[in-house]
C-alpha cells in the first residue's frame, strides 16, 4: 500500500483520508489547525458528515489500526509518496476563484519537498479552473522545491464529486475516478493510490490531462445545477397552471436521456460546490471573452427561488411583528454545512418584513448562529411552530418531512414548503413552490 500526505482537513481533506485509510493506505492529514489535528489524533471526526465519525474512529486515535494521523508538521509529507492539496478555492467578487490559499500551500510543499532525493507525486484534489495545476500550481512547486516537475517530481489532477451528507458513501462507490496527469509516472502512482478502490468498486476509470481532469468537474457541477434549474423553471411555470411539477417530472425522467436525478424542484440550490463552480467557470468563460448564457440564466433562476417561497408567504400572511418558523438552516439534509443555504436569503427577507423569526436544525444551528446572532434557535420542529404564523421549509431533513399534528399549534397556519418534504392535509394553508 501506498503511503500518503493529505493537505487540508475539511470536508474534501477528511474524508479522502479516512476513506484511504479504510481501504489499506497510510494517511497522514496535514493541517494548520492545531484543533483541528487533535480531534483527528483523538479519533473523532472535526465535521458532520455521515459514516466519516465511524471511519476516523476505526483509524485514528486510540486502539485503532493506526492508519490515519493529522499533524501541523508540512515536513511529514517527507515520509509520504504522494501529497493530495485538498485546501479551499474561495470566490472573489467577480466570481473567479482564489488560488491564494492553493498557491501557499504549494510553496510551502515544494520547499519542504527540497529535502527529499526521492520522487514524489502531488496531486491537486482542489477545485481549480482548467490550467490552474498546469500554470499556477506546477511552477511554484518547482521554484520551491529548485526540481522540476516530470524529472523529479510528478504532478496530476484528481478531481472530486463528492456530495456533502453521502460524501463517504460517493467516494467508496464512485460513478468514475477521473485521473489526469501529463507524464507517465505521476499517473502511475495515481493507480497505486486508486487502484484498490477502483478494484473495490469496480468504477470505471477516466484517464486524461491535467486540463481536461479540471473541466471535468467543472462540467459536472454545471450540468447539474442547470438542470436543477430548468426543472425549477418548468416547476414556476407549472404552478402558473395548476399543475403538480413532480408528477410532470415523474414522467419525463422515465426517458433515459433525462432520468429521475435532480429533477425535485424547489427553493434551489445552495451549498460550497455549485454556486463556487457555476460563478468561477462563468468568469473563466469571461475571461476567454465568451458569454455563458445558459449557466448565467441558471444562476438567476436559482437566486429567485427563495424571493418565490417568500412571495406566496405573503399571499396568506403578513408576518410583520409575528413569529415565523424557519425549519431547516444546512443547505441540504445530512450535512451542518451552511454555506449558501437558501436559507440565509430566506432569513434576510423575513428581517426585510420584520417578522420574528424562530429557527430550527437538527446539526447546523450554530453554524447559522455565527451569521444570524439575533435570532431564536430551538431544538425541536415542534418548538418552532408553536406560536409561529408561517412556516417555511427550507431543508427536507427526516425530523422536518415527519411532522405532523405540530402544525395545530401554530397561531396562523400558513405553511410554505419549498421542498415538497410536508404532506398537505386539512386544517392548514399548504403552498408548494412548484405545486
Amino acid at each position: 500500500m501506498t503511503r500518503l500526505s493529505v493537505i487540508g482537513s475539511g470536508y474534501v481533506g477528511t474524508t479522502i483520508a479516512a476513506c484511504f485509510a479504510d481501504l489499506g493506505h497510510g494517511v497522514i492529514n496535514v493541517d494548520i489547525d492545531q484543533e483541528i489535528v487533535d480531534t483527528i489524533n483523538d479519533g473523532s471526526a472535526p465535521i458532520h458528515e455521515d459514516g466519516l465519525a465511524e471511519l476516523v474512529a476505526e483509524h485514528a486515535g486510540p486502539n485503532s489500526t493506526g492508519r490515519l494521523e493529522a499533524t501541523t508538521d508540512y515536513e511529514a509529507v517527507l515520509d509520504t509518496d504522494v501529497t493530495f492539496l485538498c485546501l479551499p478555492t474561495p470566490q472573489n467578487g467577480d466570481g473567479s476563484i482564489d488560488l491564494s490559499i492553493m498557491e501557499a500551500a504549494a510553496d510551502q510543499l515544494g520547499a519542504t519537498l527540497a529535502a527529499k532525493d526521492a520522487w514524489h507525486t502531488v496531486i491537486v484534489k482542489s477545485t481549480v479552473v482548467p490550467g490552474s495545476t498546469e500554470e499556477d500550481i506546477t511552477p511554484i512547486l518547482e521554484s520551491a522545491s529548485d526540481d522540476t516537475a516530470g524529472d523529479e517530481f510528478g504532478v496530476g489532477m484528481n478531481p472530486e464529486f463528492l456530495r456533502e451528507g453521502t460524501a463517504v458513501r460517493d467516494f467508496l462507490n464512485p460513478d468514475k475516478v477521473v485521473l489526469g496527469a501529463d507524464d507517465d509516472r505521476a499517473l502511475e502512482d495515481m493507480y497505486s493510490v486508486f487502484d484498490p478502490l477502483i478494484d473495490q468498486s469496480d468504477a470505471p476509470v477516466v484517464e486524461t490531462d491535467t486540463r481536461t481532469a479540471e473541466m471535468i468537474k467543472y462540467a459536472n457541477n454545471s450540468f447539474l445545477a442547470s438542470k436543477i434549474s430548468l426543472i425549477n423553471d418548468i416547476g414556476n411555470i407549472c404552478k402558473e397552471f395548476g399543475i403538480d411539477a413532480y408528477e410532470v417530472a415523474d414522467a419525463i425522467a422515465l426517458d433515459d436521456r433525462i432520468g429521475e436525478q435532480f429533477l425535485r424542484s424547489g427553493v434551489g440550490w445552495g451549498g460550497s460546490c455549485f454556486p463556487k463552480d457555476t460563478a468561477a467557470i462563468r468568469a473563466a468563460a469571461r475571461n476567454k471573452d465568451y458569454e455563458p448564457a445558459m449557466l448565467d440564466a441558471a444562476t438567476e433562476v436559482n437566486n429567485r427561488q427563495p424571493d418565490r417561497l417568500l412571495s406566496l408567504m405573503d399571499n396568506h400572511v403578513d408576518v410583520a411583528g409575528k413569529q415565523v418558523a424557519v425549519l431547516g438552516l444546512a443547505f441540504k439534509p445530512g450535512t451542518d454545512d451552511i454555506r449558501n443555504s437558501r436559507a440565509i436569503p430566506v432569513i434576510e427577507g423575513l428581517q426585510a418584513r420584520g417578522a420574528e423569526i424562530v429557527a430550527y436544525d437538527p446539526v447546523a444551528i450554530e453554524n447559522m448562529r455565527e451569521r444570524f446572532p439575533d435570532i431564536e434557535y430551538v431544538d425541536t420542529p415542534a418548538t418552532a411552530l408553536s406560536e409561529a404564523a408561517a412556516a417555511l421549509v427550507v431543508t427536507d431533513w427526516e425530523e422536518i418531512t415527519a411532522l405532523d399534528d405540530e402544525f395545530d399549534a401554530m397561531s396562523t397556519p400558513v405553511v410554505v414548503d419549498g421542498r415538497r418534504a410536508i404532506d398537505r392535509r386539512d386544517g392548514i394553508v399548504y403552498e408548494g413552490l412548484t405545486w
